[in-house]
């Protein structure tokens, strides 16, 4: 009989339970996992306060099974009795009973429900949430490996595994894949947490299960072109050919009008008129009978300055010509200047958007799933553009392909915080609206986010808060861990307060991705295969010497080819 006087009352073992035969290998297992450990003291619509007897978690200490270890600290799991349903919680807080009974109180919250085979005493048909709650009095006892093997196993649905679940050592966390791309995910963590290299294993889980995927991967510091060599397409400012006329009025404005305040405006509708001006003197446009400003219709740069002239030859006086002449000073300098070539010149004219589209989303894939666009070498002042056109593009093509056979694409932003802030840091530029509407109705149509960043706290809490399931490795700003818990569901509070002691590579995973709230290890990624952001060992390099000078020769050349 196991004593639990402390708590006020005596508990029974419950020996009419059967013993799960998956684990008589261990006795003290079996044992431990029948034996009750806590009582249930005050019932909420959320979770519970239960008091724990020290004696049985110093028992439970001494098991074989890595769970029972585990029960009883904050984060594990606990199983509840409720009329013929096991309930299954897990412990947010604890504190020492003022009562001076010796006692512990926790705090745990209820993660879901399953039956319990009669003959084997497993669980089974784990469901989340809670259809019949406990009462006070109710047995609280630990959750064996055998009972979260049965919770973490896949109900049939796709998915991929990415490491194991804690504290076991052989349960294998796994990620539905629908539900992870059709409600969009977020993967948080800070530098040096293994974030790239998480990144980099969910998507080669993903490309392993889905061959013939369509990911777009925007990489703003040139780290995943290493991780994707066998899988993946590299485009940069090499060869990523981006034909300036794709970009809609918005677009033209962020990189042709450099007024400010109120001579904005008179500089956007001067710009309009010519840039369909020039628009219209191609023949596509009689074609199409109606264009307007932001018709992806190929025009040349000649035209739209011959555009600009003739409005300024127009003009009753010379005095007002200084707008014209500004918009026209930044569209030579974008055409002289060699950093721009990749997306102004003269050879992007032609009518090149089904081929440029077919090579950014992988249509068809040619056993190359995966496009990195590295925009490490654009230059700063337009990198948002940028990635605002290859947004907007990913967004409007899967609204003209309705009638088609979707082909959903799924597009990951690393240091999402750039292009989505939040309203404090919010500059109005066009990337921070496509996301945000991609965020939010891109599910429609078959359009799915991938957000990766350090400081969620500067990322913008709607689009945040469309992301059905969150990843989050260690946080150290606890303003960013505010965030999070404010993001995720309830069930996972308990997990959450363990975000600051998450070792490197380890994470909680909590949202549609996942059956329940779960912390897990990541698994090793192949060397090969990982993304080129190892930090640099200064203790190794700065312990080397020979070759500074032919190495300084050959930055230079590369800085001024490319600066």
């Amino acid at each position: 009989m196991t004593d639990l006087g402390g708590l006020g009352f005596r508990g029974r073992a419950d020996l009419s339970a059967p013993v799960d035969h998956d684990d008589t290998a261990h006795a003290p297992t079996a044992n431990n996992a029948l034996q009750p450990m806590g009582v249930v003291l005050d019932v909420s619509g959320a979770g519970a306060i239960v008091a724990l007897d020290p004696e049985r978690l110093s028992e439970c200490a001494q098991d074989t099974d890595p769970a029972i270890i585990a029960s009883g600290q904050v984060g594990s799991q606990l199983k509840i009795r409720a009329g013929e349903n096991w309930l299954l919680a897990t412990i947010r807080s604890q504190r020492r009973d003022r009562r001076g009974t010796g006692g512990i109180i926790a705090e745990i919250d209820f993660l879901g429900e399953g039956r319990e085979e009669k003959l084997t005493g497993r669980i089974h048909g784990f469901r989340r949430g809670i259809t019949r709650y406990p009462v006070p009095g109710g047995m609280v006892f630990p959750a064996s490996t055998s009972d979260l093997r049965h919770i973490f196993a896949s109900d049939g649905r796709s998915y991929i595994e990415v490491g194991t679940v804690f504290p076991t050592r052989d349960i294998r966390a796994g990620l539905y894949i629908d539900t992870l791309l059709g409600k969009h995910f977020a993967l948080l963590g800070s530098t040096g947490t293994g974030k790239s290299t998480a990144t980099a294993l969910i998507l080669h889980r993903i490309c392993e299960a889905a061959p013939q995927g369509h990911v777009i991967m925007v990489d703003p510091h040139g780290e995943y072109a290493s991780a994707f060599k066998e899988n993946g397409a590299t485009l940069d400012v090499s060869n990523l050919k981006m034909p300036y006329w794709l970009m809609n009025f918005e677009e033209h404005c962020e990189i042709l009008l450099t007024s400010r305040g109120n001579e904005r405006q008179g500089d956007a509708d001067i710009l309009a008129k010519c840039l369909l001006a020039a628009r219209l003197k191609n023949r596509m446009a009689e074609d199409l009978g109606k264009i307007t400003v932001d018709s992806p219709v190929p025009y040349m740069l000649s035209d739209l300055s011959a555009a600009l002239n003739k409005e300024m030859g127009e003009l009753e006086k010379a005095s007002g010509t200084a707008p014209y002449m500004r918009i026209k000073a930044k569209l030579d300098e974008v055409k002289s200047d060699p950093r721009y070539r990749f997306l102004f010149s003269g050879m992007l004219v032609g009518d090149t958007m089904a081929e440029f589209l077919s090579r950014i989303f992988r249509l068809p894939t040619d056993g190359k799933p995966i496009c990195v666009i590295d925009v490490s070498g654009v230059p700063s002042d337009i990198t948002s553009t940028v990635v605002a056109v290859l947004s907007r593009l990913v967004f409007d093509y899967a609204v003209w392909a309705r009638e088609e056979r979707t082909r959903p694409i799924l597009l990951v932003c690393e240091e999402a915080h750039r292009y989505v802030p939040n309203e404090k840091n919010f500059d109005n530029s066009s990337v921070g609206k496509v996301l945000s509407r991609i965020a939010k109705e891109g599910r429609k149509y078959g359009v799915a986010l991938g957000l990766i960043t350090q400081r969620p706290s500067d990322l913008a809490e709607g689009v945040l808060s469309q992301c059905g399931t969150i990843i989050s490795m260690r946080l150290n700003n606890e303003r960013d861990q505010a965030f999070v818990k404010a993001a995720m569901p309830e069930g996972a509070r308990g997990f959450l307060d363990s975000i600051p002691a998450l070792r490197n590579r380890e994470c909680i995973i909590c949202g549609e991705g996942v059956t329940i709230p779960i912390r897990a290890a990541f698994d090793t990624l192949e060397e090969h295969r990982r993304p080129a952001s190892e930090d640099p060992s200064f203790s190794a390099l700065w312990s080397e010497s020979g070759g500074e000078e032919e190495a300084i020769e050959r930055v230079v050349r590369r800085w001024r080819s490319h600066a």
